[in-house]
């Protein structure tokens, strides 16, 4: 996600250093994962056997956390818990290069142990390889879909309500996981890391290249796109 940076959510906090920020990227990724993966598994084992009942439970339970982990947060790291979310923002000369690229390892590395954190909480192997393929390019189509709109979302939301951008977030995410075919992972780590889960969430390694390249591609249409619609004219 994102909040640009750090004064778009402006509770008075003192600058954060580097590593408070590298920390809050990876704990809030961490957090989200725990939130993705946990509520599938337990929507999956409640719903006896209804697919629709144990989406609806993930799917709530991730745009309420996605509101929550944003404003906590974003005021310390900008809250992106996406790598392709600080690749728009480096692009636009908002995070530099080397920052982002810390962003993007240690979002990484958080949404892996969440993941483990998801399973330890349910008592499933810390490590599991997931089975469940998402092929086809519908479903990278969606991802195309997922990723560009979450992105037009924060960048309008920055633009004209920068304290609505947590709720904005989390039901964009909320509606996608309905309106995409592939339930808007729209996140290379949470992708990533979700193939590391033999569960409902989860996604076989051999779907997730198609998925991630989709996503950077459909963020970096949505930093095209949204960046020209909500332009300002110069003074």
């Amino acid at each position: 996600m994102s909040a640009s940076h750090d004064a778009s959510l402006e509770p008075p906090l003192a600058p954060a250093s580097l590593a408070r920020r590298l920390a809050a990227e990876a704990l809030g990724t961490a957090l989200l994962l725990a939130v993705v993966v946990g509520s599938g598994v337990m929507g999956e084992r409640l719903a006896g056997g209804n697919a629709a009942i144990a989406l609806m439970g993930n799917t709530l339970a991730t745009g309420a956390g996605l509101v929550v982990l944003i404003t906590v947060f974003g005021p310390i790291s900008g809250a992106h818990f996406n790598p392709a979310v600080s690749l728009i923002f480096a692009l636009k000369r908002e995070l530099p290069p080397g920052r982002a690229a810390a962003y993007a390892a240690v979002q990484i590395i958080g949404a892996i142990l969440g993941v483990f954190a998801a399973h330890a909480m349910f008592g499933l192997p810390i490590l599991e390889v997931s089975s469940k393929l998402r092929d086809g390019p519908a479903q990278a189509f969606s991802e195309f879909v997922a990723t560009f709109g979450l992105v037009g979302t924060i960048l309008g939301a920055l633009a004209v309500a920068p304290r609505a951008t947590p709720a904005m977030v989390g039901l964009y995410i909320t509606a996608a996981y309905w309106f995409t075919a592939s339930t808007s992972f729209a996140n290379p780590a949470v992708t990533l890391a979700r193939s590391l889960s033999d569960t409902f969430a989860g996604i076989a390694p051999a779907s997730a290249p198609a998925f991630i390249a989709a996503q950077l591609v459909g963020a970096l249409a949505g930093l095209c796109v949204f960046g020209w619609l909500l332009g300002r004219p110069k003074s």
